[in-house]
C-alpha cells in the first residue's frame, strides 16, 4: 500500500502543473484566473487569450496526465519496490485519478485549478483509445449543437461511465470505477455551470465553430 500511496501522491503533484498558468507565465505573466470566468482551464484560455494560447494549454494539461500514467505506475521506487499484493490496474487508475485531482485542486496554486476536462479526456484516450475517440466525438457534437462546453463535458463523462458499466464489466472494473469517479468529479466542478444552465444564463461557445454567437 505504501507504493500505491506514494505513486498517487507523485501523480497528484504532476497533475498540479497547470497548463494555463505555465503558458501564461511564459507569455509575460498572464494569469487567466484574473480574466473571464476566472477558471484556469482550456475553455477560459480560449475565450480570453485565443486559439494558440488555448492549444498550448491543452497540450500541457493533456500531456501531464498521459505522462503520469505512462511513467509512474511502473516505477520501481527505492526502498519500496513493486507491491505484489496490489493489483496493477488499481495502481494505474489511481495514478490517473490523482493526476486529475492535482489539476482540479493543485497544491502549487492554492488548490484553485481547472475543471479537469482536458486532462480526463487525454487519460481516457490513453487508457481506452476506442472509447476515448468516441467520447471526444460526442463532446464535439454536443458543443457544436448547443454551444455549451460544460454540458458537453458532463455528458461525455457520464456516457463513458454508462458505456463501461454496460459493456466492460467485470473485465475492466477498475476502469469503470475510475470513469465513475471522474464523472462525479466533473459534475462537482461544473456545479456552477449547472446552476447557470438551469437559469438560462450559461454562456455559449458557438462562435468557435463559426456559427455566430448565441
Amino acid at each position: 500500500m505504501l507504493e500505491l500511496g506514494l505513486k498517487f501522491t507523485f501523480a497528484y503533484f504532476v497533475g498540479g502543473v497547470m497548463g494555463a498558468l505555465v503558458i501564461g507565465k511564459l507569455r509575460g505573466g498572464i494569469d487567466i484566473r484574473q480574466m473571464g470566468s476566472g477558471n484556469a482551464g482550456g475553455t477560459n484560455a480560449l475565450r480570453t487569450q485565443g486559439k494558440a494560447f488555448a492549444a498550448a494549454v491543452m497540450v500541457v494539461d493533456i500531456g501531464k496526465g498521459i505522462l503520469a500514467v505512462a511513467l509512474i505506475p511502473g516505477l520501481n521506487l527505492p526502498l519500496v519496490g513493486i507491491d505484489a499484493l496490489v493489483d496493477r490496474d488499481i495502481v494505474l487508475h489511481a495514478v490517473a485519478l490523482a493526476a486529475i485531482l492535482g489539476h482540479v485542486f493543485p497544491v502549487w496554486y492554492g488548490f484553485a485549478g481547472g475543471k479537469g476536462g482536458a486532462t480526463a479526456a487525454g487519460l481516457v484516450l490513453y487508457l481506452a483509445p476506442s472509447l476515448g475517440l468516441s467520447i471526444i466525438g460526442l463532446w464535439l457534437a454536443i458543443v457544436f449543437f448547443t454551444g455549451i462546453v460544460a454540458l458537453a463535458t458532463m455528458g461525455a463523462t457520464l456516457t463513458a461511465s454508462l458505456y463501461l458499466g454496460l459493456f466492460a464489466l467485470p473485465e475492466r472494473a477498475t476502469l469503470f470505477v475510475f470513469a465513475c469517479l471522474v464523472a462525479m468529479l466533473t459534475f462537482y466542478t461544473h456545479r456552477g455551470n449547472v446552476q447557470r444552465m438551469w437559469h438560462g444564463k450559461e454562456s455559449r461557445f458557438s462562435r468557435f465553430f463559426g456559427l455566430g454567437s448565441r
